[in-house]
């Protein structure tokens, strides 16, 4: 059995990684306050975050050791599995299915409840860099351009009925990944253009035909109207309507006193004194940011920012120094996906953009959420880690080339 080198770790992966888990635990207790209350004890909701919190620990110091061809093969595997997942979702009446807040996002397998949309981001980025790295010629390009553009659609197509804001931000990943493979601008383009002639369409489509008239959308597609009215509620400049709470406002409302508090002084509250937990429905999910501004202020704020983008930053860095194509785009699409939902999360709790539902990353209350950033983590690590072995045993074979070569001696 091969030993274990813990010399060749990404140790400022680990450190970015245990810097988040740090300040999901500190918001964590700060804002389920709600939860706490309607479970009568802390033990119950915070314990079991708790729980998936080491569970996610774990399965990165696991998963850091694992063999990257190991994760690609998995990772084919897991688009089918997760595909199937979400296209079930689409199902009427599907007894796996579990409904919140009016989205099919959720299956419950065995006693466990999951969003499917998770494990298919994950797989769908796997999947996607290794086609690209097959690359070798011109021709190829055009190939696997079609062919991963394909893979997408048909993964996409069910996510975006219940979660639009996830199938969008799959797509900006893979338009990155697409740039990074260097396929030529005339196709990438093309499906960006596409994509927003068909998003607009669809927008004016809900808007004048459903959400005006006050008619109700069915089929796969009713949530279509609560994107549109969300968009337009961000975008309405009646100002005096937004000191009129309602329950479609009342997330906004509420995230933007909490950031209000947090910004009378540069540390904010501190952990602890957030009053507006108690009022801010699901505090501890997608608004998670507005509580950690309220309690830390601007220096919290900005040190959250820097951290997504110091992973990001860490992905570029691995990227250039190692010559290794399904690596380099394995981990770009890892970090990025990371960076930008945090990114979109934050810029929503800030009120820069329409509600999305899109948790941050590693920190929102989630199960799935934490174990899947945690197995993004645990793969970019393994490729940091098997790309240094590489890099050390090419270094040994040169030295050892140096010894064995004979001395030339001059008289």
């Amino acid at each position: 059995m091969k030993k274990i080198d813990f010399n060749n770790i990404d140790r400022t992966f680990w450190a970015l990684f245990l810097a988040l888990i740090v300040v999901a635990i500190i918001a964590l207790f700060s804002a389920s306050s709600t939860l706490v209350y309607m479970h009568h004890s802390a033990l119950g909701p915070i314990g079991q975050q708790m729980f998936f919190i080491i569970l996610g620990i774990a399965a990165a110091f696991g998963i850091q050791f694992l063999p990257t061809y190991w994760v690609r093969i998995g990772g084919y595997a897991l688009l089918v599995v997760s595909t199937l997942l979400v296209f079930s979702t689409m199902i009427p009446g599907n007894p796996l299915v579990v409904t919140i807040n009016g989205a099919a996002r959720w299956v419950r397998i065995a006693g466990i409840t999951f969003q499917p949309s998770e494990l298919a981001k994950l797989s769908l980025i796997i999947v996607i860099a290794d086609q690209l790295a097959r690359i070798r010629t011109e021709a190829d390009k055009q190939k696997y351009f079609y062919r991963t553009l394909i893979i997408a659609a048909v993964v996409m197509l069910p996510i975006m009925a219940s979660n639009l804001s996830t199938a969008v931000l799959i797509g900006l990943i893979i338009f990155c990944l697409w740039i990074l493979a260097r396929i030529p601008w005339k196709y990438t383009l093309s499906v960006l253009g596409i994509a927003i002639v068909v998003l607009g369409l669809g927008y004016a489509i809900v808007e004048f035909g459903f959400v005006r008239p006050g008619r109700a959308m069915h089929g796969p597609f009713k949530r279509a109207t609560t994107w549109v009215a969300r968009i337009d509620r961000h975008f309405e400049h009646d100002d005096a309507s937004k000191y009129v709470l309602t329950d479609e406002n009342i997330q906004e409302v509420y995230s933007s006193v909490a950031i209000a508090r947090g910004g009378t002084s540069p540390v904010g509250v501190l952990p602890g004194n957030s009053k507006e937990r108690d009022y801010l429905p699901l505090a501890f999910a997608d608004y998670i940011f507005a509580i950690i501004v309220e309690e830390s202020g601007i220096i919290g704020a900005f040190g959250l920012i820097f951290i997504y983008l110091a992973i990001l930053f860490r992905a570029c860095n691995i990227s250039s120094r190692y010559n290794d194509m399904p690596a380099m785009l394995m981990t770009m699409g890892l970090a990025l996906m990371i960076t930008c939902q945090a990114l979109i999360s934050m810029l929503v709790a800030v009120g820069l953009g329409p509600v999305t539902g899109q948790p941050l990353p590693l920190i929102s209350r989630g199960g799935t959420s934490v174990l899947i950033t945690s197995i993004y983590f645990g793969i970019m690590m393994a490729v940091s880690r098997e790309q240094k072995e590489l890099q050390n045993r090419v270094n040994e074979t040169k030295e050892e080339s140096l010894e064995d070569a004979p001395i030339v001696t001059l008289e």
